[in-house]
């Protein structure tokens, strides 16, 4: 009865992608000599929380949050630890898949031995999650160094940091496979930044004119954002299951579609 049910509760692409774990194990041996590559995405955010921490942040002082108290460092740092994992997952999601797509044919060579179109997808997906974990890992660590988590929920910041990988990681692969040039990667810069910038990161929400409160909120960002933000500061509240499904959705809604696309772009 159990078989009868499950393609109906997971997608079929995951069902099919007996082999996706060969993609990470590929991943892992590349990687092995370009460690510093891996880790490069992680010192940015964690520049920008040591400068928050020892400038800005003791001229603005605390922020009210939910009626706590918080100092401002504790207040952005969870927004960077939302966008560490974000960038560690679109990193390889979009750059990596697109190069190894369209140059190195990195695919192609893959799909000549028994592995699927479905392998690579949920691979490559894999991948971005895993990146965008190693990311939030070292960040929560730093963050419990400074002092900067105030709730024993923070053990489940990693498992939101997964989510986020895996909503941002999905979506940059099924958007990468519309891509026909390096140029076409402005728009994912356009997109990022904005994001970064606007989705609660540095400014609590109602300091935002009430239509952009209501802009923000439906932003992915923002989802991932509050979902963190309410785990390190201990505000967690029934509002955080609609961000988990919101990112859980946007996750499965484009590893179907990466999944689609890389059918249409690598079987003839």
């Amino acid at each position: 009865m159990a078989i009868d049910f499950a393609p109906r509760i997971v997608p079929p692409v995951l069902l099919k992608a007996h082999r996706a774990p060969r993609i990470l194990e590929r991943k892992l041996m590349v990687y092995r000599r370009l460690w510093v590559h891996l880790f490069a995405g992680f010192f940015e955010p964690v520049f920008y929380l040591l400068s928050i921490r020892i400038g800005i942040g003791k001229l603005v002082g605390t922020v009210n949050l939910d009626g706590h108290a918080v100092s401002y460092a504790a207040f952005v740092a969870p927004a960077l630890l939302a966008a560490s994992a974000m960038n560690g997952a679109v990193f390889d999601s979009t750059f990596g898949v697109f190069f190894n797509l369209k140059y190195a044919k990195t695919y192609d060579a893959i799909l000549a031995t028994p592995m699927a179109v479905e392998d690579v997808a949920v691979g490559e997906i894999g991948w971005a999650l895993l990146r965008g974990l190693m990311y939030a890992t070292a960040f929560l660590f730093v963050m419990a160094v400074m002092g900067l988590i105030h709730s024993w929920w923070a053990i489940l910041a990693l498992p939101g940091a997964t989510l986020i990988g895996f909503a941002f990681g999905a979506v940059g692969m099924a958007g990468t496979s519309y891509m026909r040039s390096w140029l076409d990667f402005e728009f994912v810069q356009l997109t990022i930044l904005p994001l970064f910038l606007f989705s609660a990161t540095f400014y609590p929400l109602s300091t935002y004119p009430r239509a952009l409160q209501v802009l923000v909120q439906c932003t992915p960002l923002y989802q991932g954002v509050a979902i963190e933000r309410a785990l390190t500061t201990g505000t967690v509240g029934p509002d955080i299951l609609v961000h988990v499904l919101y990112l859980s959705v946007m996750g499965l809604v484009g590893l179907r579609i990466a999944s689609r696309r890389m059918h249409v772009l690598l079987q003839p």
